[in-house]
């Protein structure tokens, strides 16, 4: 589920024309987001660097206002329009820190799009994940036109809106405690993906220690 869920970022920056049908905007950023990851030079010498750039293709294609004005619901009314603001700010951080971390963990599994709908100025584009043990995972885009382009609001993986779960999450929180708890929760949460992230890797111990010398 974990790497079905990492799938959620492999999406295209996509080219912004009004001709780019939606699968098309999604399967472009497939590549980029994967080159992105999958350089060992740029993760090696430069992880903030690609952190930049994952976010860039996110900001592209994602509509993060919607999508966190749909994961309040009803309390994104309630918000002042500075704390509109920032939710969406923090909401957005979190999301690429932690799905960056799961990319990371692709093995090659195959990405299949199988169709796409649209109805006016909504569609949606159906896949599927298909692991290295042959199992597959439904991942369905749903996205809207903002201007010229399309851009995602959800993603269902095997069924789940991603922002319905969310959307769960946060009511509980906020009717159990507060807002305010829920901010210092993503803030939190954020820190922590961050500090992860920075922490260094393990390295095996067969590729640090040294080759034992041939016996005459």
């Amino acid at each position: 589920m974990q790497k079905a869920l990492a799938m959620w970022l492999l999406l295209a920056a996509g080219g912004g024309q009004p001709e780019a049908s939606p699968t098309q905007v999604v399967q472009s950023a497939t590549e980029q987001v994967l080159q992105v990851v999958q350089d060992s030079d740029v993760a090696a010498a430069a992880p903030e660097r690609r952190r930049v750039e994952v976010q860039r293709i996110a900001d592209r294609l994602f509509d993060f206002p919607e999508m966190a004005r749909r994961s309040l619901a009803l309390h994104w009314r309630e918000r002042t329009p500075q704390e509109q603001t920032e939710f969406v700010t923090v909401f957005k951080q979190l999301l690429a820190r932690a799905y960056l971390g799961k990319l990371e963990n692709y093995a090659g599994e195959q990405i299949v799009y199988l169709g796409e709908t649209v109805d006016g100025e909504f569609a949606t584009v159906r896949s599927k994940i298909v692991t290295s043990r042959g199992s597959e995972i439904p991942v369905d885009y749903r996205l809207h036109l903002v201007g010229a382009r399309w851009a995602v609001y959800d993603v269902a993986v095997s069924g789940v809106s991603f922002v319905g779960n969310y959307r769960g999450q946060f009511d509980r929180i906020i009717r159990g405690s507060s807002y305010q708890t829920l901010m210092q929760d993503l803030r939190t949460k954020y820190a922590e993906a961050t500090a992860r992230a920075a922490a260094p890797r393990a390295v095996p111990a067969a590729a640090t220690s040294e080759p034992s010398p041939k016996s005459p």
